[in-house]
């Protein structure tokens, strides 16, 4: 089925579970579309089996906190996350026998972003140490490190050869992974007139845009090639200064991002004009949102976890 606009307004929740006591700080799917996995602010890991679409166990990090959970590229069966508590080391953990595979250890300050490579056992963290550290899953020794000059979010585009950092809130600069070393390529300084934090940046599937999420009212599309803003979308509710995470589908064709009233806005790039509203009925801030990289589903939290589905009456 391609994702068309009216395919987008038939989106309705197909289940909606609360597991959790405090919010889902973040989502991920599995590559293969078949799995998601949560964390959360009450120091659960929760696996999802998206064939029934239903919980099928629970993990625990109370000792450390959870955050930013990543699959890695492998498969299902292995994962990475940030702690919340305790310290700044991301670990790898095994989530057949739920033991710890490997400790990174090397930040100094909170982690704040995570991206694993699509292609290898590589990935990048970016941390308030205002560092971004290259890992090797295989290594516990980190493989390198860049100083961006401010602090910084970061990820890799779809064929792993580069990452891009924004930094300080205000510009983007991009790396060659095997040249890193030798700083950005290229850099974009930003002049956004919203002042607020940039919270995530991700690329688009097709590799020519990078969104940028923010803790205010607006989210931002760029060019990957040349920083120019193609969309700046507003027009949502973010009065708190709520991190809000925003995501490409995976055709790059819209714009989603949850809002603090719990309801789903979806935004066309190539129209720039906003095509849905969705209702999630969600208690509270939606917090993480993602969209299944493989299956016509996506995925919407704050304290609790929902899946939304195309209505075929639609």
């Amino acid at each position: 089925m391609k994702i068309t606009d009216s395919v987008i307004r038939s989106f309705r929740v197909a289940r909606t579970y609360r597991q959790n006591e405090q919010k889902v700080n973040c989502v991920d799917y599995s590559p293969d579309g078949e799995n998601a996995i949560s964390s959360s602010d009450d120091d659960c890991i929760i696996l999802y089996d998206m064939r029934d679409g239903k919980p099928k166990r629970t993990l625990f990090s109370k000792k450390y906190g959870v955050d930013l959970i990543r699959y890695t590229h492998a498969g299902t069966q292995t994962v990475v996350y940030s702690s919340n508590k305790l310290d700044d080391t991301i670990r790898y953990l095994s989530l057949t026998d739920n033991k710890y595979i490997r400790y990174f250890q090397g930040h100094t300050a909170k982690v704040i972003a995570l991206s694993m490579s699509p292609v290898d056992d590589t990935f990048i963290s970016g941390s308030l140490d205002k560092t971004i550290r290259i890992w090797d899953l295989r290594s516990q020794n980190c493989q390198g490190l860049t100083k961006p000059l401010g602090k910084p979010v970061c990820s890799f585009d779809p064929d792993g050869l580069i990452f891009a950092a924004g930094v300080e809130s205000q510009a983007i600069k991009l790396y060659d992974l095997r040249a890193f070393d030798k700083g950005p390529f290229s850099c974009f300084e930003t002049r956004f007139s919203r002042v607020c934090d940039w919270t995530g940046l991700k690329f688009s599937n097709d590799g020519k845009q990078i969104l940028i999420s923010t803790n205010g009212g607006a989210i931002h599309v760029l060019n990957a090639f040349n920083g120019s803003v193609l969309h700046t979308f507003s027009s949502y509710n973010n009065s708190k200064g709520i991190s809000l995470e925003a995501c490409f589908t995976p055709d790059s064709q819209f714009v989603m991002i949850g809002s603090e009233d719990g309801r789903v806005h979806v935004w066309s790039i190539e129209s720039g004009m906003k095509v849905a509203v969705l209702d999630g009925k969600h208690p509270g801030p939606i917090n993480t949102l993602q969209f299944n990289p493989r299956y016509m589903t996506f995925a919407s939290a704050c304290t609790s976890m929902t899946f939304w589905l195309p209505s075929v009456d639609d």
